[in-house]
């Protein structure tokens, strides 16, 4: 019993009832992304194309927008999946950031400044300026190895190359386990679905190239893709290319399980255009996360976070997530999407 009450002290314990059994305790780890709808700074830098950001839009109380922003983030980052683990979520994925600064403020904003968090970042070469990076809690995650995958891409019209996001890979130890997540913020659907959907596959197949290099260095290791992948889950590139699967039944050890295939399937989503509801935002994972004796951190549960505050609450868009920007303007808002996240519990 004493060694479950230091635990508590530092990571949250808590109990279930399977039918049939007695009470068991388990550790438990919230794993998150969120994409956070354009997190620029308000300098003007000349080496970026970081005009294309709304907040450069507004000539004036950039400063006081900026910090808003970061209060309203850092309260929806703080808040995801305490209800659960009565904790600050121990890793986060995150997208639309532009630089390593940007994170830096977010981290020292608000509640995440009690998480002592550590970053993972690289710039790319996105032509708006924006960046994926991951945050992780350094009391409970320690990372080995580090590295962004350059994905390249060319014009449909021109043929010349036109560049992304990077695929940033993190290597490393969630209470001692190691642990590979990839965080993705794949090609937009701008110019239309079918049009743009080879960019969106070449991110896919830069995906899968990824995954096997892991699986080939290492026997079944713990791999987790989380991003903005900018297509549903039944979309090509992830059910076709990357084969996540909807059945937990049917994964194996180096198979992609993908949760949140049967949320959409309900009509579920994380983000809203022209009345209809997207599953872009999604977590995806290798079977070994699967194992039900939970001696190991495994699979619990997969989750949006979808408050009422993320939601417009009037007007045209009720019932939309509660953007930042639109129209020139600053909204007071939160992001044009909804975080995903999921618990990984281990028995004690």
């Amino acid at each position: 019993m004493k060694k479950i009450i230091i635990l508590t002290s530092i990571i949250s314990v808590f109990s279930i009832n399977f039918a049939f059994a007695q009470e068991k305790k388990y550790k438990i780890h919230t794993i998150a992304f969120y994409n956070v709808e354009n997190l620029f700074d308000t300098i003007n830098d000349v080496n970026k194309n970081d005009e294309a950001s709304p907040i450069m839009e507004i000539e004036n109380g950039r400063s006081e927008i900026y910090n808003k922003k970061l209060k309203n983030l850092s309260r929806v980052i703080s808040e995801i999946g305490y209800s659960e683990t009565n904790s600050l979520p121990t890793v986060v994925g995150l997208s639309e950031v532009e630089n390593k600064a940007v994170i830096q403020d977010l981290i020292n904003t608000g509640n995440l400044k009690n998480g002592n968090y550590g970053i993972s970042h690289f710039d790319s070469p996105d032509a708006r300026g924006i960046d994926v990076a991951l945050i992780y809690r350094k009391d409970f995650f320690k990372i080995l190895n580090e590295k962004s995958h350059f994905l390249e891409l060319f014009n449909f019209n021109s043929g010349k190359p036109y560049y992304s996001r990077d695929q940033l890979v993190v290597d490393g130890l969630l209470e001692g386990e190691r642990m590979f997540f990839i965080v993705n913020h794949w090609p937009s659907r701008s110019g239309g679905e079918m049009r743009s959907r080879p960019s969106r596959n070449k991110a896919a197949e830069l995906n899968v190239e990824i995954i096997d290099s892991i699986n080939s260095i290492h026997k079944n290791p713990k791999i987790l893709t989380m991003g903005d992948f900018n297509d549903d889950p039944k979309n090509e590139s992830i059910k076709k290319i990357l084969k996540a699967k909807k059945d937990r039944e049917n994964v194996r050890n180096n198979d992609m399980y993908n949760p949140y295939e049967k949320m959409h399937s309900k009509g579920v989503g994380t983000l809203a255009y022209r009345d209809n509801w997207n599953l872009f935002d999604q977590i995806i994972f290798s079977g070994t996360y699967l194992d039900k004796s939970f001696k190991e951190f495994s699979f619990y549960k997969s989750l949006i976070y979808n408050k009422k505050y993320l939601f417009n609450q009037s007007g045209r868009f009720k019932g939309y997530p509660f953007r930042s920007f639109a129209g020139g303007s600053y909204l007071d808002g939160y992001s044009d999407h909804l975080p995903v996240y999921i618990l990984l519990i281990k028995e004690l």
